[in-house]
């Protein structure tokens, strides 16, 4: 499925090859470079297109919080020590607010509505009864508190959160669903971010089919669908996912006209007679940070500096393989882009149910699930190979040499998309 691996990679190469772990700080370290090189502005957007975005400056209170006094429970509006006469009417949230109380009035009123002039208090519902006249044509109703009544007690004042300018989160923040409400409480519409990285996928190998049954030692692309959601769930804007073949001028071509700060191929990592990504990176001009990477799968995996602001990361063709590069190179390279500090915080670590065959000198990425608070190694994971992934919760790094059980191993997240854009997930010439 997918492509080649990478075919009859050089001697020399696997000597240049990269412990995984500098593998993914020259990555960052190159995705910090890029940003400080072509900073791009922010962009504001729709508070429903935000999430999952970093902040661009910090989030400022456009009012008060509250923006009026308002009531904390369902209850009566009073105004100094009771009893009260009850006034005829209800304050309902959402609506206008009620004339000011004088002293000794109370006013029905719901949680949220607006608390009147005069109010010293409300007082909960269960907390005071009504007592009706004798004669209910004459007099008014009273209303007598059953605990003490504080002032203040269950008014939300103006401005008991924040006041109008307080730095409510610092630029940087990713903006979760408790960001886009606290934005929508502070006023905004359209928060500033950051611009997405601008990503484009291009999909080499003569042998891959779009679409039906593999055939004459034709095979289904099994990447070009799955890289553009993954990308954007790891925060990119996919400009494009191109099926370029076996050509190294369209290659060439399509890498330097490209106008994505991250351009990502798949297969021809290698050194086989139409492996071109090293002889169009070289015609290029460009400058290898990682030639391949001291990990299984994926160890012909590569990245390099297109310019000041551009780079390129070169997957291996088999699709695990595939996901292993995008997960040392691609992730950690965005994340910095993003100015997110998520790839360099400390990887979770659980114990490992059963013992984790290790290679010898290489780190290892395996597909896990959880299972009763321990990691349990899925089957189906070799490098040409998406059932164990399909079906993981997690990628475990497994150092050389393997794990015993209850090894606790650091774990890789995998993205889960929320919703896939119609031009990523298909391929053109």
């Amino acid at each position: 499925m997918g492509g080649r691996a990478g075919r009859g990679r050089m001697t020399q190469g696997q000597h240049r090859a990269t412990p995984w772990p500098e593998a993914r700080a020259r990555a960052a370290r190159a995705g910090a470079g890029a940003r400080a090189a072509t900073a791009r502005p922010p962009v504001r957007v729709p508070l429903g297109q935000a999430l999952g975005r970093v902040l661009a400056e910090p989030l400022r209170a456009l009012t008060d919080l509250p923006s009026f006094d308002s009531s904390a429970m369902d209850g009566w509006a009073v105004a100094g020590p009771g009893p009260w006469t009850v006034r005829e009417e209800s304050v309902l949230a959402g609506h206008a607010g009620a004339a000011a109380l004088a002293a000794g009035e109370a006013v029905r009123i719901a949680t949220g509505a607006r608390v009147p002039a005069g109010a010293t208090a409300v007082v909960r519902s269960e907390h005071a009864r009504t007592e009706a006249p004798a004669d209910p044509r004459a007099g008014t109703v009273l209303l007598h508190p059953l605990r003490a009544v504080v002032t203040g007690q269950d008014i939300r004042p103006r401005g008991q959160e924040c006041r109008v300018g307080d730095e409510l989160l610092p630029a940087g923040t990713v903006v979760g669903p408790a960001v886009l409400g606290l934005a929508a409480a502070a006023g905004y519409d359209e928060p500033a971010v950051l611009p997405r990285p601008r990503v484009e996928i291009l999909v080499l190998g003569d042998e891959l089919l779009t679409s039906g049954l593999p055939h004459d030692g034709l095979i289904r692309d099994a990447l070009g669908p799955m890289l553009g959601p993954w990308l954007t769930a790891l925060g990119a804007e996919v400009l494009a996912t191109r099926r370029i073949g076996d050509d190294a001028e369209a290659l060439y071509d399509a890498v330097t006209g490209s106008a994505a700060e991250l351009v990502v191929t798949t297969g021809g990592t290698a050194a086989g007679p139409v492996d071109h990504v090293h002889r169009v990176l070289d015609k290029a001009g460009a400058t290898l940070l990682v030639d391949g990477v001291k990990v299984r799968p994926g160890h012909p995996m590569l990245l390099a500096r297109l310019d000041a602001g551009r780079h390129l990361v070169g997957l291996p063709g088999n699709p695990l393989a595939a996901v292993s590069g995008l997960l040392t190179l691609a992730a950690p390279l965005l994340a910095a882009l993003m100015e997110e500090q998520a790839e360099a915080a400390e990887a979770p670590r659980f114990p490992v149910r059963d013992a984790v065959q290790g290679h010898p000198y290489d780190t290892r990425l395996v597909p896990v699930v959880h299972r009763d608070g321990t990691l349990v190694p899925l089957h189906y994971n070799g490098p040409a190979m998406l059932r164990g992934i399909a079906a993981a919760d997690a990628m475990a790094v497994v150092p050389p040499g393997g794990a015993e059980p209850g090894r606790r191993l650091a774990l890789l997240a995998l993205p889960r998309p929320t919703e896939t854009p119609s031009a990523q997930g298909a391929c053109f010439t």
